[in-house]
């Protein structure tokens, strides 16, 4: 076993890891988050989206040694019940899930791109979330919380 120390979520954060473990079994079974989801386990279907400084990863397939001195962000990270962030606003507004299996990685991954470029096109958001697969096919009100977020001019 060897030390991972990373900011997770804004709070400093060392665990134990297996030289070899991805990034999501240590969130998921060693820090106890259920924001990222295990799907395909190949780092396709984007269950499994985090930021790793602010850039929306794969961590099923993100070797959690590499995440050594990063800030990374899963969806508990960004807003709660009482007080949801902006993108959770407009994921609810638009009823943008349905069974939610991939709605914590599409909420990140949405945040990541609207950080990055907070007016993007349609074509762009398609494009930021063409890696997050959705079988209830919510792909279309997903596009359309982003740009709810977009048109009301919230920082994310």
């Amino acid at each position: 076993m060897k030390k991972l120390a990373f900011t997770l979520n804004g709070k400093h954060t060392t665990v134990s890891i297996e030289p070899d473990e991805p990034l999501l079994y240590v969130l998921r079974d060693r820090l106890g988050l259920d924001g990222p989801k295990f799907g395909c386990g190949l780092g396709q279907c984007g269950a499994c989206t985090v930021m790793l400084n602010g850039t929306a990863i794969r961590s099923c397939s993100y070797p959690a040694q590499a995440a050594s001195g990063t800030a990374v962000t899963t969806v508990e990270g960004l807003g709660s019940e009482e007080h949801p962030h902006p993108v959770q606003q407009a994921f609810i507004a638009e009823q943008a899930a349905q069974c939610g299996y991939c709605t914590s990685g599409m909420i990140v991954s949405s945040t990541a791109l609207l950080r990055k470029n907070p007016n993007p096109s349609n074509a762009q958001i398609k494009t930021a979330l063409s890696g997050n697969l959705c079988r209830c096919a919510c792909q279309l009100r997903v596009v359309r919380a982003v740009r709810r977020v977009a048109q009301e001019g919230r920082r994310v």
